[in-house]
């Protein structure tokens, strides 16, 4: 039989990241405890009062077809919040909902580059990326992110890879998975290139509420003269615990969103308007639990490098922001997928191989701080082991 082109460019770029958690959940179902350091869902179940609000309006007849766009309250919401943290006013004709970030990356991206095109996006990389770019048919571009530079996206190094087929430059601030954060200063002057050479800039803002302590938040919305190219995800899966929930948004050009409209009809034609009204009320109310979440992620950030940086040669890259924590494995062994798998097997701890987000951070992992701090510290004590027991 024959098959689309984009199953092919989508080949192994799917599940295969995931190896060590799929094979963590095989040991926990044999019997084995196991630590589970992989996944980046947070720490605590979603608010009761999101719960009832979605359940109390299935039960009013919220549960008919919506548009393509969004519901209303939750566009009007969403308005208001963006002029209220960028600075400069913003209207639903801004805005698009979609079931959650990884959908809304999706369709951005193929409104805005088709086959040919190269999209300029940082290594390392969150997992879906590469599978987001590939879909379209475009060329993935990767940008170094480099340890010394606090895996900050660098104006220097984009502009070094920037080409004649080049139409996006691809941002996550806060960074998944090395917590790195982006300035006012290094938006503007990636901003700068992109109005030089006439390119989108996509930034994923998942982690903008869960921003550590002495650490400024900024967004390429912030700047009124980048307005008419920039566009930004977001969605209340880390804000609010709400993941499963699937409620996301793109904010950008209202243009771009008229041409993108036809798209998320074909997709979906609308979300569910009962997740739409519970959304409406978590973007007007804020998040009861953003500020606890966050102080215990930085907490056991501070734990992971008490307890291994600089043990029989680890070294910890600390998050300014988000869900996890890099440890540098390569002086014991530059392959992480090894390490992981070997510290799976001899104990029972499942750590993210860095290699599934990037060829930049081959001899790293990347540990989740969403399990107890009691859990982190026993599971650091095991690495620890592990590597003492390993190290050349």
């Amino acid at each position: 039989m024959r098959y689309a082109a984009i199953t092919d460019r989508l080949a192994g770029l799917g599940g295969a990241k995931w190896a060590v958690h799929a094979r963590a959940r095989a040991l926990e179902a044999s019997g084995r405890k196991v630590i589970k350091l992989t996944i980046g869902e947070p720490d605590v179940p979603t608010p009761p009062a999101l719960i009832d609000i979605a359940a109390a309006s299935m039960r009013a007849g919220r549960t008919g077809y919506s548009n393509g766009r969004g519901e209303a309250g939750l566009l009007r919401a969403l308005a208001a919040r963006y002029t209220a943290r960028r600075g400069r006013s913003f209207t639903p004709a801004e805005i698009m909902c979609f079931p959650g970030t990884q959908t809304t990356l999706y369709a951005v991206m193929m409104a805005m580059v088709g086959p040919g095109d190269e999209v300029l996006v940082g290594d390392p990389m969150y997992a879906t990326y590469e599978g987001v770019i590939a879909a379209t048919g475009a060329r993935m571009v990767p940008v170094p992110l480099r340890p010394e530079a606090g895996f900050a996206m660098r104006a220097t190094d984009i502009a070094a890879r920037i080409t004649p087929r080049s139409r996006v430059i691809f941002l996550n601030s806060p960074h998944n998975p090395t917590g790195a954060m982006l300035s006012h200063a290094d938006f503007a002057a990636i901003g700068a290139l992109a109005k030089q050479h006439d390119l989108w800039v996509l930034c994923d803002e998942v982690y903008e509420d869960l921003v550590f302590a002495g650490t400024a938040f900024a967004s390429p919305l912030d700047l009124p003269d980048l307005a008419d190219r920039v566009v930004t995800a977001a969605s209340i899966s880390k804000s609010h615990a709400a993941p499963g929930f699937r409620s996301g948004w793109c904010v950008g050009p209202a243009e771009f969103m008229a041409r993108l409209l036809p798209l998320a009809e074909t997709m979906l034609f609308g979300n569910q308007p009962f997740i739409a009204d519970m959304t409406e009320a978590a973007i007007a109310e804020g998040s009861p639990i953003a500020v606890g979440m966050t102080a215990r992620f930085a907490r056991r950030a501070r734990l992971v490098t008490e307890k291994l940086n600089g043990v029989a040669g680890l070294r910890v890259h600390e998050p300014k922001a988000g869900m996890f924590a890099l440890v540098d494995v390569t002086a014991i062994n530059p392959d992480g997928t090894a390490f992981a798998l070997a510290l799976l097997e001899e104990k029972s701890v499942a750590v993210m191989p860095g290699a599934s987000f990037g060829t930049a951070l081959k001899g790293w992992l990347r540990l989740s701080l969403t399990e107890p701090d009691d859990m982190i510290e026993e599971a650091c004590r095991r690495i620890a082991e592990f590597a003492a027991e390993h190290h050349a």
